[in-house]
């Protein structure tokens, strides 16, 4: 059994979740290939995806008119595995507004009941690493990279927190959907994604 997973490849940290999931798969021990992705064709092969962190305004959009948007909803509602981090749990969501600027209107994919606020922390500036636990998917502790992260007021029904930092919620789950306001791909700690790797594997199953 050999696993296919993509990476969306449209804007942001695209080369480094890439190298995260290789040396995740390489660390299992399990058979699997990496793809950047962008095009309907190539979403539609896929056993899991990953949208990475970067602008999700521009991400949605692009997605929204090549087409991609409509495949990978499909995707997912169909079961398979995806981890969205950053600007990815940005467009998983149903809602979400801006810190400075209130609510946006940017294409989501409607997966997540959450209500979603951008730049929660603050800019660029603002960024910053602190340990988390995410003690239910038994990673007790991981350096979260926080750049210009978003963060989770409220959950829905069925909508499992993952994590929290500072009483905002930073990480969440449903069903096959990751979401993290934090970028695991930038540190050399694997585990998250051999966590979602091992999603992808029993959605293969």
């Amino acid at each position: 059994m050999s696993l296919n997973v993509g990476v969306l490849s449209i804007q942001g940290d695209v080369e480094e979740n890439l190298l995260s999931t290789k040396t995740a798969l390489d660390e299992l021990g399990l058979d699997g290939k990496v793809y950047d992705v962008k095009t309907p064709e190539e979403i539609s092969q896929l056993d899991g995806l990953i949208i990475p962190g970067g602008e999700s305004t521009t991400i949605g959009q692009l997605s929204f008119v090549n087409g991609s948007l409509k495949v990978i909803k499909e995707k997912i509602e169909n079961g398979m595995p995806v981890l969205g981090i950053c600007a990815g749990m940005i467009m998983l969501s149903n809602s979400a507004s801006d810190r400075i600027m209130g609510k946006t209107d940017q294409p989501l994919l409607n997966i997540l009941d959450i209500k979603l606020e951008r730049n929660s922390f603050g800019r660029q500036k603002e960024s910053f690493e602190a340990d988390i636990s995410l003690d239910s998917i038994n990673i007790p502790k991981f350096n979260g990279v926080f750049i210009r992260a978003p963060s989770v007021s409220d959950v829905g029904s069925g909508v499992e927190v993952l994590s929290k930092f500072n009483e905002r919620i930073v990480a969440i789950k449903k069903d096959n959907v990751i979401g993290t306001a934090f970028h695991p791909e930038l540190t050399p700690d694997t585990s998250l994604h051999k966590y979602f790797i091992n999603l992808v594997k029993s959605f293969k199953n």
